[in-house]
């Protein structure tokens, strides 16, 4: 091995990788990533503003939804840098430390969200299946709560696996297989003991995205199980339309992951370009798309946006 390869290996930066073979085309693409990262931060901004502001919005079901816009918003900011600084020729590399600060956020994030979606599945079973008890369900207290047991859960649990990348041994070739830091991508170049980061990352995708998945699931099929008791067809579908919003959110957040872990599982053939645009598909859709979803679905937000708009158009 020459010199200089032994040197890269032991080096404590990595090379990002952007969109194989599309090099030159990098300056048109930065065109619509940059786009997207500007519809992700005022869309998700937007949301907040309109529940901050709106005091008819002052509710559960939109404090949770506030949580998620909030969640979104960083999960953006998280991979900004590096996505558009690759596009723009301002970077190549990243160091170590910036690196596992960046798993840190997006696995974090991710858990976040998931866990958000799982509370707002728990808001729509409560006002569906227990409506005269919403309000003494839900009250203030027990919203702020649930917020703190979702920020522990999301940002306690995953230390000791981020912290260990620290301590390992890189001695495969540096070269990260998207435009961000994943913790996976990390130890698969690491030459270490993997075994812990192996054993409680699988842990910690179970007992959080899977556990929620399944969670969000027995949850409707309690929900659609109060909605066919329901005597009036205009009541079922009623009941049903709080809950497409939520759906949709759930969708475009685990439709990705699924995809992602197919590609990575049994996508070993496929260019590396595909790994690349799902990898950005998993980060960038849910924060681009939720705002749409609620603004499009949800009738107060999409009333209060409207007159937003109108009022700015009016002075």
């Amino acid at each position: 091995m020459s010199a200089i390869a032994i040197s890269n290996y032991n080096s404590s930066r990595f090379i990002l990788t952007g969109f194989p073979g599309l090099e030159v085309d990098y300056l048109w693409l930065s065109i619509p990533f940059s786009s997207i990262y500007a519809m992700i931060f005022l869309g998700n901004s937007l949301v907040l503003h309109v529940i901050r502001t709106e005091p008819s919005l002052h509710e559960p079901m939109f404090y949770f939804l506030a949580m998620l816009a909030l969640t979104d918003l960083c999960m953006g900011l998280s991979t900004m840098y590096t996505v558009l600084g690759i596009l723009w020729g301002i970077i190549q590399e990243i160091n170590l430390d910036a690196c596992i600060a960046q798993s840190y956020f997006i696995h974090g994030l991710s858990f976040m969200e998931s866990s958000v979606l799982l509370a707002m599945a728990f808001d729509r079973y409560i006002a569906i299946c227990h409506p005269l008890r919403y309000s003494s369900i839900l009250t203030n207290d027990k919203i702020m709560k649930i917020g703190v047991t979702i920020f522990c859960r999301s940002t306690l649990l995953i230390p000791p696996v981020i912290i260990r990348l620290k301590f390992l041994n890189y001695c495969h070739p540096h070269i990260l297989s998207h435009s961000f830091c994943l913790h996976q991508d990390l130890i698969r170049m690491a030459c270490s003991d993997i075994r812990f980061n192996s054993i409680y990352g699988l842990a910690l995708v179970i007992s959080n995205l899977l556990l929620d998945a399944v969670l969000i699931l027995v949850s409707y099929v309690m929900i659609l199980h109060a909605v066919l008791a329901i005597a009036s067809q205009e009541e079922r579908i009623k009941s049903l339309q709080t809950c497409v919003s939520h759906i949709c959110a759930v969708s475009v957040f685990y439709i990705p992951i699924i995809g992602l872990t197919m590609v990575h599982r049994f996508g070993k053939h496929l260019s590396p370009l595909v790994h690349v645009f799902m990898g950005n598909i998993y980060i960038l859709f849910p924060p681009l798309m939720n705002p749409i979803i609620y603004s499009i679905k949800t009738q107060q937000i999409r009333r209060r946006v409207q007159r937003l708009f109108y009022l700015k158009e009016m002075c």
